[in-house]
């Protein structure tokens, strides 16, 4: 059995090492909060004005307040910092939180073409902690596909490829 892990570095590109070079360095210390609410800001400006219909419509229930806080409470707390996001929110649960949205190849690549412009464009992220953040939401986005599709199939639907369905 490949694991969800397998998967994401396949997928993605990202060796695990490479993943979790984020927990080298407390990255919450050397960057501060200021600079992740700017950046979860940043991205979803460019998530909710995409030019792209069906990306842009996966978050038209969602509130953008929301989930700028969401997103910048949980890089926060990964990242070396207070654990916001589980004091208001409870378990992370990153799967389960994202089962209910199309997580497609499509959709992971299309998400991380804004997060990728939105650290291009963070002048208080120095070099070397963008690389090693954008290797972590590479390998993250990427588990994610794996764990819903995963998820999914085991709910007995979206699986095509499946054996017992024929």
């Amino acid at each position: 059995m490949v694991s969800l892990e397998q998967k994401a570095s396949e997928w993605s590109g990202v060796d695990p090492k490479d993943a979790v070079a984020i927990d080298e360095i407390n990255l919450f210390e050397k960057l501060g909060l200021q600079t992740f609410i700017n950046l979860s800001t940043n991205f979803y400006n460019r998530v909710y004005n995409d030019e792209e219909e069906w990306f842009r419509s996966i978050f038209s229930n969602s509130n953008k307040e929301e989930a700028i806080r969401n997103q910048y409470e949980f890089f926060v707390q990964r990242m070396g910092g207070p654990n916001l996001y589980s004091q208001r929110k409870g378990h992370t649960a990153l799967i389960g939180r994202h089962r209910t949205f199309p997580v497609t190849h499509k959709a992971a690549e299309r998400w991380l073409h804004h997060m990728q412009q939105a650290l291009d464009s963070a002048a208080d992220i120095d070099e070397d902690s963008k690389t090693k953040m954008i290797n972590f939401f590479r390998h993250t986005a990427f588990f994610l596909v794996a764990g819903v599709e995963l998820k999914n199939q085991n709910k007995g639907t979206g699986c095509k490829n499946c054996s017992h369905h024929h």
